[in-house]
């Protein structure tokens, strides 16, 4: 079983007919507001009959307030990269960090040629989808770019605007080579069931993880995703059944193939409405059951604290009327160190109980389930660790025994996999900085004490992933075992920290993301 443990989302696949606007303007407000996560367009400059790609978005940003946006894949060949990356800045910028970026190498070189683009044979299109990506990515960085590449060049560019982060890229990839480009350098890999069925998916995949590897990446760090595509009906082909038969088979793809969004390619209100409400759920059901026994089956070793439960302070007037309680901190300390005062922790009181619709209660649940994955993950770490210290493996059989874990995948070292750890949370952690908190700042200023001190630890838990991280080159470098006590000492005080911050957290934001949101 692959799964690569990435938290499910689901999006819609419009297609951008100029005389159908009114239908599709529906269809896009619909998906917003059944849940999705995402809405995508086509991007075909050269087709007559369709509305240009980033104007279209651009409108759809200005009639939405939460769902993200990208063109599904933008047509790089005719859209020069500099030009491109002060698009996808601007509108993320005017949507409060909204917009991810499909890329394709090109296609239908015919049409590109009659639309003023170049035709490139397949090496040159990744080549020049290379440079794209790195020119793009540079520019966003900020500050003066200079680029000389074989297809694509800026000399002493001044970039800007900058985006609210590093906007998240997408690949459109079938070909070895650009598997091993999507491996390399993307962030996601979005490949299309009529060209890429679930029978080819093990082989590519094998060659984007390989790819992720060798760049020093996890392949968990590469995001699968699916545009999808089917009927509801009787048929017993994939995506041909009941919504119960839908839910079944994309829970089967995410547990054995490691897909985690699912865009489906539908343009009829009725078919995006009934994917949000009987197959989304169900999809995200069944892989949380899967994922809960397979976590059973290698259970943590417990861990015996060193010092005696700390006194932490209880929120100031919690709304009890959230049906999504905060995950409590019990006090448990593991290491004798502390990084902060916990008893300086500001609290913002709840308003008074309210009634929470839906959409509410799933924006809270939501950064309950992120916070948990990150809590299983430490606790596989720890679990790792004490079967070295008991002696039941080396740390070679750990590696090995790393490859085996339910969400993981094959050739990780323990270095890698704890690694690609500290990189979520510090990813998790600078999209709340730069684009959550000052959400929340504007909707509440009376949260801003409490935003504040979580933007503060957050610097303090990625110097302690630092010192986590160090501790673990050198053990993987130690050859009499000696290192191990450091390790154990820097998981004990990441434990600490990590868990106190994300208890704090939740006791004090899921009220307010309920109430106003993410973006």
């Amino acid at each position: 079983m692959t799964d690569y443990a990435n938290t499910l989302e689901f999006g819609v696949f419009l297609t951008p007919d100029a005389n159908g606007f009114d239908g599709l303007l529906t269809s896009a407000q619909l998906a917003e507001v059944s849940g999705y996560d995402l809405l995508t367009v086509q991007d075909h400059p050269y087709q007559k009959s369709f509305l240009d790609a980033w104007t279209l978005l651009s409108f759809l940003g200005a009639r939405t307030s939460a769902i993200r946006l990208s063109p599904n894949v933008a047509n790089l060949p005719l859209r020069p990269p500099v030009v491109l990356a002060k698009a996808a800045a601007s509108l993320d910028v005017l949507t409060g960090g909204r917009v991810e970026l499909g890329l394709g190498a090109g296609a239908f070189w015919d049409a590109v040629v009659a639309a003023g683009g170049p035709r490139r044979t397949p090496g040159e299109a990744v080549d020049a989808l290379a440079e794209a990506i790195e020119l793009m990515r540079a520019f966003w960085a900020g500050g003066r770019v200079d680029f000389d590449g074989t297809y694509y060049g800026a000399h002493g560019l001044g970039a800007g605007p900058l985006p609210t982060r590093q906007i998240p890229i997408w690949i459109g990839a079938l070909k070895p080579r650009m598997l091993r480009l999507t491996g390399r350098l993307a962030d996601a890999w979005v490949p299309s069931l009529g060209f890429a069925p679930p029978e080819q998916i093990p082989e590519m995949a094998a060659i984007i993880d390989e790819a992720a590897l060798a760049a020093g990446r996890s392949p968990a760090d590469v995001r699968r995703m699916y545009n999808i595509h089917g009927r509801f009906g009787t048929g017993r082909g994939l995506l041909e059944g009941s919504p119960a038969d839908w839910a079944e088979q994309l829970a089967g793809l995410t547990l054995e193939h490691g897909f985690s969004t699912y865009v489906l390619a539908a343009d009829d209100p009725s078919m995006i409405e009934r994917f949000a409400a009987e197959v989304a759920p169900a999809v995200r059901e069944l892989v949380e059951v899967e994922r809960e026994r397979a976590a059973l089956d290698q259970p943590a070793e417990p861990v015996a604290p060193t010092t005696e439960p700390i006194e932490v302070p209880a929120a100031a007037g919690a709304d009890t009327s959230l049906p999504v309680p905060a995950t409590p901190d019990d006090g448990t300390r593991l290491s004798g160190e502390r990084v902060w005062d916990e008893s300086t922790r500001p609290t913002r009181p709840e308003p008074a109980g309210q009634d929470y619709r839906p959409d509410q209660r799933a924006a809270a649940q939501h950064l309950v389930d992120i916070h948990d994955h990150l809590r299983g993950e430490l606790a596989q770490v720890r679990d790792v660790l004490a079967q070295v210290r008991s002696g039941s493996m080396d740390v070679g059989s750990a590696r090995s025994a790393i490859n085996t874990m339910t969400m993981r995948q094959n050739n990780w070292t323990l270095g890698a996999y704890c690694e690609a750890y500290c990189r979520v949370v510090t990813g998790h952690h600078t999209l709340e900085d730069t684009a959550v908190f000052p959400h929340l700042r504007h909707a509440d200023p009376g949260l801003a004490p409490v935003l504040d001190r979580l933007v503060e630890e957050h610097h303090v838990i990625h110097d302690v992933l630092d010192r986590f991280d160090r501790a673990l080159v050198a053990l993987v470098a130690d050859e009499d075992g000696t290192a191990l006590d450091g390790v154990e000492d820097a998981v004990d005080l990441l434990s600490d920290t990590l868990l106190s911050h994300l208890a704090y957290e939740e006791r004090e934001l899921l009220g307010p993301l309920a109430r106003f949101g993410y973006y």
